[in-house]
């Protein structure tokens, strides 16, 4: 457990979420995934990826009444970190929204019953995971949405029930990295609201996070609207001269290189290392002939920028993979067979969290 959080961020440099699987209501492969193998850990660490990000939701399993985490779903989280760690991948395991018990209730009627619940669970999942090395790292929830400074306090409140459930545990939770969410994960607003951190009773043992599915259009947009169209083409070197109403017009190059800025001002300089916990964009592979190809080449280029920039200013991407083939897909691999499906998104980002361009 040597490692301060600043260490750990070094060695942290391609990462990759296993979302819609841990953290789907009504069981893991409820979302439409298989359930985690050990041969899938082994293909996220053989192509090249550095940690994992495990999405997980526990109020599902718990006792309503008395907060009881189901002792079956407690190991069997245990046995995916464990694949990850025996492969020497780093692991971050959240509480992510979970049905949206902490998020739906960033409010002050809510708040102490909201504590209670995020002290008993931490207390529960910190225990059962208390044995891991620095490899495992916590972070309190997932995209909470506080818009404004009371909500932040809440929200702070929230992290710092958090941080004391954790290091009340002992052990090597007493050492652990913990990672806290800007409010909404939005860069601006986390610039704006989160002027504080929670207290910790260990120096250097802290980071933020926040997402990047900037610009929405490009990112997560799936149909055109009357107010705008989806952006097909990112990147300074990769518009259409025959699709020009679907080239990005904003949140280009110099866009994520002020938003990333940011971070680094408010956060990375500071000696807090900032998690990118999410960041990607759909696959619009019901294009066709060269605009298909020219969105792909501008994708995978998209993805490269925003790691090796990442990178580049002391944080530390994770690709957002939900699993999803075909159009306006996500996946880089194929999670039933243990294939990888998507090479040139897959190289784009492995090259990207190394400092590498295409």
């Amino acid at each position: 457990m040597s490692s301060d959080a600043v260490t750990l961020a070094t060695r942290i440099k391609a990462g990759y979420n296993i979302g819609n699987t841990l953290e789907a209501i009504g069981g893991e492969t409820n979302w439409g995934n298989p359930a985690i193998s050990l041969q899938q850990i082994q293909l996220i660490k053989q192509s090249g990826f550095t940690a994992v990000r495990l999405p997980t939701s526990w109020d599902q399993y718990a006792n309503q009444s008395t907060a009881k985490i189901s002792d079956a779903w407690l190991a069997r989280v245990k046995q995916v970190v464990q694949y990850c760690v025996d492969n020497g991948l780093y692991v971050i395991v959240n509480i992510h929204w979970d049905g949206g018990w902490l998020d739906n209730n960033i409010n002050a009627s809510a708040q102490a019953s909201v504590n209670a619940k995020q002290k008993a669970y931490w207390e529960q999942i910190a225990t059962a995971l208390r044995g891991f090395d620095e490899h495992l790292i916590f972070a309190s929830a997932n995209e909470p949405p506080a818009g404004d400074a009371t909500q932040m306090a809440i929200l702070l409140s929230y992290h710092q029930t958090f941080i004391n459930a954790v290091r009340s545990t002992g052990g090597r939770n007493a050492y652990r990295t913990l990672v806290v969410q800007g409010p909404k994960t939005d860069i601006d607003t986390t610039y704006n609201l989160m002027n504080t951190m929670p207290s910790d009773s260990v120096q250097r043992r802290m980071m933020a996070e926040v997402h990047y599915y900037t610009p929405y259009q490009f990112t997560l947009m799936d149909a055109d609207q009357s107010w705008g169209n989806q952006f097909f083409y990112w990147g300074g070197a990769y518009h259409s001269t025959t699709d020009t109403a679907h080239n990005a017009t904003w949140g280009e190059e110099a866009d994520l290189n002020t938003y990333y800025g940011k971070m680094k001002t408010k956060f990375v300089n500071h000696g807090i290392p900032v998690v990118i916990g999410e960041f990607g964009a759909m696959r619009r592979s019901g294009l066709t002939g060269s605009n298909l190809q020219l969105h792909l080449n501008s994708r995978a280029y998209f993805l490269n920028y925003a790691s090796r920039q990442a990178v580049a200013n002391g944080m530390m991407p994770f690709y957002w993979d939900n699993g999803v083939t075909g159009n306006n897909g996500w996946a880089i691999f194929n999670r039933w067979n243990n294939t990888v499906v998507d090479q040139q998104s897959l190289s784009a980002l492995i090259r990207g969290g190394n400092g590498l361009g295409l």
